[in-house]
């Protein structure tokens, strides 16, 4: 039988040539567009890492203010925390959770380079996000004086860094030769949101007279409303005028960062859909007019006995073989990205992403083939012989 469809397909090689790139371009759409849903639902299905439903970004600006602006974002943030509104607040760099600014850095050890997030924090900063320890503590303000700059690491950093060793009181240096001294690990931290892949970060802490990062995360008590956000920027307003002062809310910070990277996601499935259904309609209208030209071969088989069922499979078994070419040059192109790590993503992302376009291709090639091959199968041959 297999070897009965090969021959018919090398017989019209010409009118099949067309189907084998057909089928070959939209493996190859299917795979793009997959493998971008993979990496965000795998993304989504993992913890985010830290609290931010209660949690406000105070963000400061000190514009042409230049005295004394490391005391005075102190005297705010204890301001700040006096209010019976709020829980805890944390100074904290300007690349705050679920905001487009980033600060990045490389860190080494024993001759293993990483680069990652640094985040520079004070020493509330995992209090005010529930930011839980998996190992270690957090940095205290006795630290600053310790002989190592004292940093916590995410588990991403210390599996990259460190991999198979413990992290804890391990000594690592940066670009510019500072040594830092790990004490604490926290599990994930993924400050873009829920589609941001888990990246290696930093935390480091932040010295008291520090007048650069001038962020204010500030978590507030459950109920708390806009007239609070009012009397939070008057008072601060009339302890620094001048200054610029700007409060966001980090849900509403996540649902603009969801958006960004869902818009494009969503305009990506809308064109691959409508290029996918081009596609499918293309497929049904060649082989409806090649079944319909092989109707003496149809009333033929019929005569001598081929029941409707076989005739369905024949054509269907020529469709899937078409198919099984089209898929094979296709994978030459597709297994290059998990071998070669392209983009830098896992190869459980892209070999899931082939195994499910090889799927979906075969239910769609099925689907347009299906149908007229049916109705041929149901051609009375005597009709067929007559008609030819």
């Amino acid at each position: 039988m297999l070897r009965h469809l090969f021959k018919l397909i090398w017989n019209k090689k010409g009118t099949h040539s067309l189907l084998i790139i057909e089928i070959w371009a939209s493996f190859l759409v299917l795979f793009g567009v997959l493998s971008l849903i993979v990496y965000n639902v795998r993304n989504y299905l993992q913890p985010i890492g830290f609290e931010y439903e209660q949690v406000w970004n105070l963000d400061l600006a000190s514009n042409q203010d230049t005295t004394d602006v490391g005391g005075k974002l102190q005297r705010i943030l204890q301001r700040v925390k006096s209010y019976k509104e709020v829980q805890s607040a944390t100074r904290t760099s300007s690349n705050t959770p679920f905001s487009a600014n980033q600060i990045g850095n490389s860190v080494t050890y024993n001759k293993v380079e990483v680069g990652g997030d640094f985040y520079y924090t004070d020493t509330d900063f995992s209090k005010t996000l529930d930011l839980p320890l998996q190992k270690g503590r957090w940095y205290r303000e006795g630290d600053l004086v310790a002989k190592f700059i004292p940093i916590v690491i995410n588990k991403k950093m210390e599996d990259k860094l460190f991999l198979e060793e413990s992290a804890l009181n391990k000594v690592i240096k940066l670009d510019d030769k500072s040594s830092y001294k790990v004490v604490g690990v926290v599990d994930k931290f993924k400050a873009k949101g829920e589609f941001m892949n888990d990246h290696p970060a930093l935390f480091q802490m932040l010295a008291k007279d520090d007048r650069w990062n001038s962020n204010i995360l500030v978590k507030t008590m459950p109920g708390t409303d806009a007239n609070f956000e009012a009397k939070l920027v008057r008072d601060i307003a009339l302890m620094v005028p001048g200054w610029g002062i700007e409060v966001s809310y980090l849900k509403d910070s996540r649902i603009n960062r969801h958006n960004l990277t869902l818009v494009p996601v969503i305009i990506f499935l809308i064109v691959s859909g409508f290029l996918l259904t081009n596609v499918a309609l293309g497929l049904f209208g060649i082989l409806n007019l090649n079944i319909a030209r092989r109707k003496n071969e149809i009333g033929l088989r019929r005569a001598m006995g081929a029941t409707e069922g076989k005739v369905t499979i024949q054509f269907l078994g020529e469709i899937w073989v078409i198919a099984t070419f089209s898929l094979i040059i296709g994978l030459l192109f597709a297994i290059q990205f998990p071998l070669m790590h392209v983009f830098d993503l896992d190869s459980e992302i892209y070999i899931t992403a082939i195994f499910a376009s090889i799927v979906v291709i075969y239910i769609i090639v099925t689907l347009c083939a299906w149908f007229p091959s049916h109705q041929a199968s149901r051609i009375h041959p005597a009709l067929a012989l007559y008609e030819e």
